[in-house]
């Protein structure tokens, strides 16, 4: 397992639309570790493929010490709102007011490739809808009500 390099908001990989995994490779399931390894070491509780500089449908993300992969994540279901200040680690230093659904239901493929359904609210919600988006070459940062602002290392939550 290795640190990736986080690519950050302005280069051309954050905007593009990522392609399906069709097949588990070796390749693929240590990509998956690795991004496990980048989000933990930049303090992150997401990642998706696109913010290492690959074009693969792929998100890891851990909340609260369970953590998730999703590949070729589709989002089934919304409800609700949550208003919060939101960062990035392709946007180091900045956070910004976005709203977000509270309940989120998805439908993605585990690192077995069989199909699975996640439901979450609040920061899961909030972490899923924000690693699809970039998935779409969507960044948070399209989102924001008003502008960004700085954050301290100690008080960021970022995705």
């Amino acid at each position: 397992m290795a640190l990736r390099t986080i690519r950050f908001m302005g280069e051309d990989c954050l905007r593009k639309s990522c392609r399906e995994v069709t097949e588990m490779t070796p390749r693929i399931q240590e990509l998956i570790d690795d991004m496990f390894d980048t989000m933990y070491e930049a303090y992150g509780v997401g990642l998706a493929a696109p913010q290492v500089g690959i074009l693969k449908r792929i998100v890891v993300i851990d909340t609260d010490d369970n953590p998730v992969v999703l590949i070729n994540p589709v989002i089934l279901e919304t409800s609700g709102e949550q208003t919060g200040d939101e960062g990035c680690l392709s946007v180091p230093g900045k956070a910004g007011i976005v709203t977000r659904p509270n309940y989120v239901k998805v439908r993605a493929l585990d690192r077995e490739m069989k199909e699975f359904e996640l439901e979450g609210t609040g920061l899961l919600a909030r972490a899923i809808c924000h690693e699809c988006d970039h998935l779409d070459g969507v960044m948070y940062v399209d989102k924001v009500e008003g502008e960004l602002h700085d954050v301290s290392a100690d008080d960021d939550e970022e995705e």
